[in-house]
């Protein structure tokens, strides 16, 4: 409840768009394999990023 109106830390937000991606390059890989590379390249930058947070 108290959670309602709290904001996303930025490892939360990082987080939430590293599974979004993740999602979308595992259905692009069906239909277009370089695509879904492509979009799996994106989620390992936003993973290194999520590294860089709690390092």
């Amino acid at each position: 409840m108290f959670g309602l109106f709290k904001k996303p830390t930025e490892r939360e937000r990082l987080q939430k768009e590293y599974k979004k991606l993740v999602e979308e390059a595992h259905k692009l890989s069906h239909r277009d394999r370089k695509a879904g590379d492509a979009k799996l390249a994106e989620a390992e930058e936003v993973a290194k990023k999520i590294d860089a947070l709690a390092s």
